[in-house]
């Protein structure tokens, strides 16, 4: 398992924008397993939406992808990854089947699809309770 401050040495986002509590579990260039605990008090349920509360479906496509980043960063474990930068290249085929609500337990789970030098193609999916509730494929270009 991998906590919050390890994950704060990996990625260089910060709250509000930092989507990955901890890691559960992970293969190096393979998949990583992540969890989001979404909780009331998430900036950006104050306007989406004030009488009904949905995370936004650009913010599940963000974890997934700060998830992959991670897994990348992992994956290499090189010295210098404290000045590498990951940058999302492109969203693919997002679909959203349910609404996630404060209270609920966003687990994540990214899979490489193709790794070649500094780009990266992942598969991502989301869950909560065990039924899917996002899925999408991302590519990244570690930097």
């Amino acid at each position: 398992m991998i906590d919050i401050e390890r994950i704060k040495e990996i990625l260089p986002h910060r709250y509000p924008f930092l989507f990955v509590d901890k890691v559960i579990n992970y293969e190096k260039f393979k998949f990583i397993e992540a969890i989001k605990n979404v909780t009331y008090n998430e900036a950006y349920f104050q306007g989406h939406f004030p009488k009904k509360h949905i995370m936004p479906g650009v913010v599940i496509v963000e974890a997934m992808a700060q998830a992959g980043g991670i897994l990348a960063f992992l994956s290499l474990e090189e010295e210098d990854n404290a000045n590498r930068v990951v940058y999302f290249m492109s969203i693919e085929n997002a679909r959203f089947r349910k609404a996630v609500v404060p209270g609920d337990t966003l687990k994540i789970r990214v899979e490489i699809i193709k790794h070649k030098m500094k780009v990266w193609k992942m598969s991502g999916k989301c869950f909560v309770d065990d039924v899917l509730v996002a899925e999408a494929t991302m590519s990244a270009k570690l930097d």
